[in-house]
């Protein structure tokens, strides 16, 4: 079945080739990105059928030589952590192409080419996830870069080559300084072996038993690269500009999934490979991991543009999976994975109700809208809905992960662990704050108003707005993601079974037996 994985690397880019010739086309543009993007999602569903649960830690593994001097392959496979985030990144593409079917891009901009960046954007960070070559993976980390750059410069809102240019230089300078240990974890098999390798199952034997200050020094470099991709506090302010001035098929991808290359980048790269400095670090990336959801929570509380609001949300949910990361406890480490995946799931469903909001009154400020409900009760159920998973109310699915972690997190970590359920409070103050102030109440905000007409004033039932409530493509697009979101909530299993074993080998190769403190660890 090495074969599914490979389809998954090349249709997209075959989808992508082929739409790029369809610029004169905006509907044909759309149908076959579609259609390619539907092919990639049923390749997704083959993937995880394929995949053996407790089977070898790599699977479906295939490569070629690339760079032979150097050890460089062009090597790919999966183990059940890549396995979620590549099945999610199937699953959202073709939503957010469905959900942009009427969105206006800027004057001059084609559908063929947006559509052909957000297939190439899927398959290079599809091919991020699978990498099983160091190398390789950093080229990845640095070429998904590169669409996105475009899709936000090029497609993005007034400010958005500002946005696009802090995005670019952020990611692309942490990338730089993983290179830099890359290459010293390369010298070091080349005095170990003989002869240098960038594989990743060869480094994790050879580095892993560095002295001490090699390891830190070596994790930092990449830890930077994904504390910024993740992003944890102090590296995530180029996250509330790209969220904001991205189209809103483009913020899911930006906040559902391309982020989650730093937290799996801790995960593949930085537990297996750097041990103890790990466990000697483990302390600042929890506090770091503490502030990101404290000061995520209370940024959100207090934001009045609705995809500001949608960043900040998302810095405070990355601090909860570094908590569990790093707390080095099975539980834990579950929870963080399936917190990956549920994020990516609650998260993508609420921006794109957000984004069904702003397409219909114009504005993403959160003043410009109230009394929602009475004019589209569809969509204020539907907000509802992706507020309360957002917030991990029990019976969704982000409950299970956040109960996970706080639980495999509490016997390692317990001062962290109480702080970090504040930030529980404080989620759900900053959802229900803000359903209340735009669908609960009057008829009220300039982008309702607007289109507001009737003989009363401000509340009057006469009172009418132009402005309708879902229609059938839209809830094709939603309904999806609400039963993923209560069939996970309440049968999580099947996901926990996939991820578990590959946890239990990192912790296995950290050299931390389950339960056990970091200082025990040592």
């Amino acid at each position: 079945m090495t074969w599914v994985l490979i389809a998954l690397l090349v249709v997209p880019l075959v989808g992508a080739l082929v739409v790029s010739f369809l610029r004169k086309d905006d509907t044909k543009a759309k149908l076959v990105a579609l259609a390619f993007s539907v092919v990639e999602l049923v390749l997704g569903v083959l993937l995880w059928t394929a995949y053996k649960p407790g089977g070898d830690r790599i699977q479906l593994a295939f490569g070629v030589d690339w760079i032979p001097a150097f050890g460089v392959r062009l090597s790919f496979g999966i183990d059940g952590i890549a396995l979620v985030m590549i099945a999610v990144i199937a699953l959202l593409i073709p939503l957010v192409i469905g959900a942009g079917w009427t969105e206006k891009l800027p004057a001059g901009r084609s559908q063929g080419g947006y559509l052909a960046l957000i297939l190439v954007q899927e398959a290079v960070t599809v091919a991020v996830f699978a990498a099983t070559d160091v190398f390789l993976f950093y080229v990845l980390f640095e070429v998904m870069l590169i669409p996105m750059y475009f899709l936000i410069g090029g497609y993005g809102g007034a400010r958005r080559q500002y946005a696009a240019v802090k995005f670019f230089l952020y990611s692309f300078l942490g990338g730089l300084i993983m290179l830099a240990s890359a290459i010293g974890a390369y010298a070091m098999a080349s005095d170990e072996l003989g002869k240098g390798t960038f594989d990743w199952a060869t480094l994790v034997t050879v580095v892993r038993d560095a002295d001490p200050t090699t390891q830190t020094w070596l994790f930092l470099g990449f830890f930077l690269a994904f504390a910024i991709k993740a992003p944890l506090v102090p590296f995530h302010t180029w996250l509330p500009d790209a969220a904001a001035e991205a189209p809103i098929g483009v913020t899911v991808i930006v906040v559902g999934i391309l982020d989650k290359v730093g937290t799996f980048g801790m995960l593949r790269y930085l537990l297996p490979m750097f041990p103890t400095a790990s466990k000697n670090l483990a302390p600042l990336v929890l506090v770091l991991a503490v502030v990101g959801v404290l000061y995520g929570s209370l940024l959100a509380t207090g934001q009045r543009d609705m995809k500001r609001f949608l960043a900040y949300v998302s810095i405070a949910h990355f601090g909860f999976i570094a908590l569990g990361i790093f707390s080095f406890t099975s539980q834990a480490g579950v929870g963080s994975v399936s917190y990956m995946l549920n994020h990516s799931i609650s998260t993508g469903m609420l921006i794109l109700v957000i984004g069904m909001v702003i397409a219909r009154g114009g504005s993403s400020q959160i003043s410009d809208y109230g009394g929602m409900s009475k004019v589209a009760p569809l969509l204020a159920g539907m907000l509802l809905i992706s507020g309360l998973t957002t917030l991990s109310l029990p019976g969704t699915n982000s409950f299970v992960s956040e109960f996970l972690v706080l639980i495999g997190s509490f016997p390692t970590q317990p001062v962290y662990t109480i702080l970090a359920t504040v930030g529980m409070v404080l989620a759900a103050l900053y959802v229900l704050w803000l359903y209340q102030r735009m669908m609960t109440g009057p008829l009220r905000g300039d982008a309702l108003l607007a289109a507001a007409s009737g003989p009363g004033a401000v509340g009057d039932p006469e009172r009418k707005t132009t402005i309708g409530d879902l229609n059938k493509r839209e809830i094709a697009v939603l309904a999806p993601l609400v039963v993923i979101v209560l069939a996970l909530g309440f049968f999580p299993q099947p996901v926990l079974d996939v991820i578990t074993p590959s946890v239990g080998a990192t912790l296995t190769e950290v050299g931390v037996t389950d339960p056990v403190s970091v200082q025990e660890g040592k």
